[in-house]
């Protein structure tokens, strides 16, 4: 509990109240972290309520960003994304791949400590060449007069955003293809 250095003035409803919530949290301490903790269980809830092949997918996605995370760490992007392109991508992905995999890589992203748009970008990009699908990872910086670089990534598959969200308001710099 905080100490003030002035005492702080209750009406007696509020005080009863904070009075009964604590000695309800002292006398139930399950109950306290129980409330801290109800966003992570609905997240759980809700990966546990996916179908198995949704479940298996989403694993193979968590994988996948955070091997593409490790390598970034370790290796140069250079590097990284020619172990990414090797595959060889011919086809055009349908929408709902396409979809599949933003969900898929977006949602494994939350779990990967300091997974970029970057990081986002290359995985999907490997599993949609995997697929045999191919697309192109685009690269841009945000216009304006600041004066910090702010760099974004996004991923591309015929003409489609995928992974990234919208390019309004950054200027084109480089496109990295499949191949």
């Amino acid at each position: 509990m905080r100490h003030l250095s002035k005492p702080v003035q209750h009406n007696a409803l509020v005080s009863r109240a904070l009075v009964s919530r604590a000695s309800a949290l002292r006398q139930d301490p399950a109950r306290e972290t129980s409330f801290k903790r109800g966003g992570s269980r609905r997240g759980l809830v809700r990966i546990f309520s996916l179908s198995g092949s949704d479940m298996i997918f989403l694993g193979h996605c968590l994988l996948v960003v955070a091997t593409v995370r490790l390598g970034l760490t370790l290796l140069s992007y250079n590097r990284v994304r020619s172990l990414v392109t090797r595959l060889d991508a011919r086809q055009c992905a349908s929408m709902g791949e396409l979809r599949r995999v933003a969900w898929g890589v977006a949602a494994a992203a939350r779990f990967v400590p300091y997974a970029t748009c970057l990081t986002q970008a290359l995985s999907g990009q490997y599993i949609l060449a995997r697929q045999g699908n191919e697309s192109t990872i685009r690269i841009g910086i945000e216009r304006g007069t600041g004066e910090q670089l702010k760099a974004h990534a996004w991923l591309v598959s015929d003409n489609h955003i995928v992974l990234g969200g919208s390019i309004d308001g950054f200027a084109h710099l480089v496109d990295h293809g499949s191949r």
